[in-house]
């Protein structure tokens, strides 16, 4: 079907995603990493509008932006599903993937990025952000119910990116005793596997932060 080949950089939560996708599918690929301070021909070329990872190379076909590769790898392979079959219920799954994207990542990177007030107001937003994925797990395995989703797979590495938010700036964004279900499930996802291999700790990206506050 072609060769398929991943744009990507190893500690962005946007791009585990795709690899851990291709190997719950298990589907073979090259992975390639960008240096995103000196962007590739590559990308540039594949992805023209937005000049961004990740970025899916399947045979000669380009497909960006996180969950549409998603999607597109699992219309293309159909084993090992990541959506529900039930219209509705793929719905909802799209609903709570852009939720996590739009509201619950740039809520911590705009606390990360502000002060005073500003700050203030991107904490409890994404606190507030944080408690109904709190809630939306309560009683499952998975988001995708006693099986790894698409939405487990968006989810994915963001607690860990939050953790590592918590400790470079100075603030509490995860109360793993409010947001017990979701840390939980956090847990539970970094055991499997595919994921523990992989999966960006807070560790790793405090680490590159500092090595690239250093090199300036």
């Amino acid at each position: 079907m072609g060769e398929v080949k991943v744009l990507g950089a190893s500690l962005s939560l946007f791009c585990c995603r795709i690899e851990w996708a291709l190997k719950h599918k298990g589907i073979t690929y090259e992975y390639i990493e960008e240096d995103l301070r000196n962007k590739s021909t590559l990308l540039l070329k594949s992805n023209p509008v937005h000049k961004k990872i990740p970025v899916l190379l399947h045979g000669d076909k380009p497909v960006a932006e996180s969950h549409i590769i998603l999607e597109y790898i699992d219309e293309t392979w159909r084993e090992n599903p990541l959506m529900p079959d039930d219209p509705f219920e793929k719905a909802m799954v799209r609903f709570w993937a852009k939720y996590v994207d739009e509201k619950c990542v740039i809520s911590a990177w705009t606390a990360s990025r502000t002060k005073g007030q500003e700050q203030e107001k991107a904490i409890e937003s994404t606190q507030e952000s944080l408690k109904l994925l709190n809630k939306l797990i309560e009683g499952k395995a998975f988001f995708g119910g006693e099986t790894m989703g698409f939405l487990d797979l968006v989810v994915g590495s963001l607690p860990n990116w939050i953790k590592f938010i918590e400790e470079f700036v100075g603030i509490k964004l995860f109360d793993t005793n409010e947001l017990s279900f979701l840390h939980e499930w956090a847990q539970r996802l970094a055991e499997i596997p595919m994921i523990k291999e992989s999966i960006p700790m807070k560790e790793d990206l405090l680490n590159y932060m500092r090595a690239q506050q250093n090199a300036k």
